[in-house]
C-alpha cells in the first residue's frame, strides 16, 4: 500500500501509553520525585499568607498567626484509579526573623520540587524593599549551598538545576543579558490590593513599576491579591500551577489602576520603563547595576523602617495561644535550674586563681 513501510515496528499498547504520560509529564513540569511538588510561602509578617494557603486547600477556616515554620499538605486527583498528586505546602512565620528555618525545609533531598511564594503586603511599603530583599538573598544563598551539596552526590541533577524562566523565555528577548532569575521558580504575590487601591496614585506607580523590575528581573510572575473572591480564585490558580502542575495562565494587565498580573518572562526593561521618580532626583543617583539604582530610587519615596522594627517578633513560647499547663510548667522549671546553673557557675569561676 501507498505510504506504509511493511519494515517499520509497530509500537504495543504499552509502549504508546508509556510515550503519552512522558509527554504529559514534560508538558506540565513534573519533578523527578514522582509528581510531588513542594511550595514554600515566606514575605510580609501578618501578610496573609495562610490565608493563601487555605483558600488554595478550600478550608473553610480561620486564619491563625503562623508559630515560627507550618507545613501542610494537599493532594488532587489525576483521574481514575489514578493516584492523586501530593503538594507539600510550607510557611515561614515572623517576616524576616525567622529566615534560619528556611534550611529545615529546603534541603538537597527536596530542593528539585520547590517553588518560592513571595507575599508583600501593599499596605506597607516602607517595608516592602526592605522585606523581599532579605528574604530572597537569604533564600538564594541556601539554594545555592544546596546545589553545592548536591553537586558532590550527583552532579547531573545540580547541573539540571537551571531557572526555569529560560525555558519559556523568548530566545531573542532583548533582557536575556540584564536579569538574574531566582534558581527556583518564583512568584511574587503583593497582598491587601483592597488598601493599596485607595492610596495615592503616584505612589500606587512608584510600588507597581517597582515590583514589576523585581519580578522581571528575578524571573518570577507577579500578581496582586486581596480578601475578593475573584482575586482569590486567579491567586488559586497560580498556586495550582505551582503545587499540581496544572497548565498557567498568559493573562497579562499591566494597568496600575487595577490588579498586576504578569507571567513571568512575558514583561521587559523596555516596559516597565525607568524608576518612576523625576529625572533630576534619578539623576543624582550613583549605582553600579540596575537593582542597586531600582532600590535608590524606591526607597527615596519610601524610606525603609529600622531593621530592628522588622525583624521584632515576640517569643512564641511565651504566646498565650500556644498555652499548655504541663510544657509550660517544665519550661519554667527549666529556667529555673539555668538560673541557678548560671549563678553556681559565675561563682566557680570568680573563685579560680588565675595568676600564673
Amino acid at each position: 500500500m501507498p505510504g506504509y513501510d511493511c519494515a517499520a515496528p509497530r509500537e504495543t499498547l504499552w509502549e504508546i501509553a508509556r510515550a503519552q504520560v512522558e509527554k504529559r509529564g514534560a508538558g506540565e513540569g513534573d519533578s523527578l520525585d514522582g509528581g510531588e511538588k513542594s511550595v514554600f510561602f515566606l514575605g510580609s509578617k501578618s501578610g496573609g499568607k495562610t490565608t493563601i494557603i487555605l483558600r488554595c486547600l478550600d478550608r473553610d477556616e480561620p486564619p491563625k498567626p503562623t508559630l515560627a515554620l507550618e507545613y501542610t499538605y494537599g493532594r488532587r486527583a489525576k483521574g481514575h484509579s489514578i493516584p492523586k498528586d501530593l503538594a507539600h505546602f510550607w510557611e515561614l512565620g515572623g517576616g524576616t526573623s525567622l529566615m534560619d528555618l528556611i534550611s529545615v525545609a529546603i534541603t538537597s533531598e527536596s530542593v528539585r520540587t520547590f517553588s518560592v511564594v513571595l507575599v508583600l503586603d501593599l499596605s506597607k511599603p516602607n517595608d516592602l524593599w526592605p522585606t523581599m530583599e532579605s528574604l530572597l538573598q537569604a533564600t538564594r544563598s541556601h539554594i545555592d549551598r544546596v546545589k553545592l551539596k548536591l553537586g558532590k552526590t550527583d552532579c547531573r541533577a545540580a547541573a539540571d538545576m537551571r531557572p526555569k524562566v529560560w525555558d519559556y523565555m523568548q530566545k531573542d528577548h532583548p533582557d536575556l543579558e540584564l536579569i538574574d532569575p531566582f534558581p527556583i521558580p518564583l512568584v511574587i504575590i503583593g497582598s491587601k490590593y483592597d488598601i493599596f487601591q485607595d492610596m495615592d496614585s503616584e505612589k500606587r506607580k512608584v510600588i507597581c513599576k517597582t515590583l514589576r523590575f523585581l519580578a522581571h528581573y528575578h524571573g518570577a510572575s507577579l500578581m496582586f491579591t486581596s480578601k475578593s473572591e475573584g482575586l482569590l480564585l486567579k491567586t488559586r490558580s497560580v498556586i495550582n500551577q505551582l503545587a499540581f502542575g496544572i497548565d498557567k495562565s498568559r493573562s497579562m494587565c499591566v494597568d496600575q489602576n487595577k490588579p498586576l498580573f504578569i507571567v513571568a518572562g512575558l514583561d521587559s526593561l523596555s516596559q516597565i520603563g525607568p524608576p518612576p521618580i523625576p529625572a533630576a532626583d534619578l539623576g543624582k543617583l550613583r549605582a553600579q547595576t540596575p537593582l542597586e539604582l531600582w532600590k535608590k530610587a524606591y526607597e527615596s519615596v519610601f524610606p525603609p523602617t529600622s531593621n530592628s522594627t522588622l525583624r521584632d517578633v515576640k517569643d512564641p513560647a511565651r504566646d498565650p495561644q500556644y498555652a499548655e499547663a504541663d510544657v509550660d510548667e517544665m519550661r519554667a522549671q527549666k529556667d529555673q535550674e539555668l538560673e541557678q546553673y548560671k549563678n553556681s557557675s559565675s561563682k566557680s569561676w570568680k573563685s579560680l586563681n588565675l595568676d600564673p
